[in-house]
């Protein structure tokens, strides 16, 4: 089942470039920032009412992200749906005919789960899956 959007995630190509409008301009507080090795960014979390704004920034050539704003310049790359049982929610989506990009969960930002399903199969929106413990404070 989703239960809400958990995060709306923005590439940018540099955190302390991009933090200023969020924090002075938007007035979101600043949740935290954390550097994901796995993936290859660095993130920002801000809070923005009742989701977050994920900001990420490539800290290597190889980065998914940093191929994101070669080929589209920076902006909106993902909507994460914030879900219960990711394994669960993989094998409904793979029934009904959507191409995983995780087949199986993997950890991200903020020690999430998490599973993207591939745009093809959405009508052209990166959508993540992302399941957090219940000891995880919003």
């Amino acid at each position: 089942m989703i239960k809400k959007v958990d995060h709306i995630g923005i590439a940018v190509r540099s955190l302390e470039d991009a933090l200023p409008f969020y924090t002075e301009v938007l007035k979101l507080p600043l949740l935290g920032i954390e550097l994901v090795d796995s993936q290859k960014v660095r993130v920002a979390f801000l809070k923005a009412g009742e989701t977050k704004l994920e900001l990420l920034e490539p800290i290597s050539e190889e980065s998914t992200i940093a191929g994101f704003i070669e080929k589209r310049g920076e902006g909106i790359h993902h909507v994460a749906l914030g879900v219960e049982s990711i394994e669960e929610r993989i094998m409904d989506m793979t029934l009904n005919g959507i191409k995983m990009i995780d087949e199986q969960p993997r950890l991200g930002a903020g020690g999430a789960h998490i599973a993207f399903m591939h745009p093809k199969s959405t009508k052209g929106v990166l959508y993540e899956l992302c399941e957090k413990k219940e000891m995880e404070t919003e």
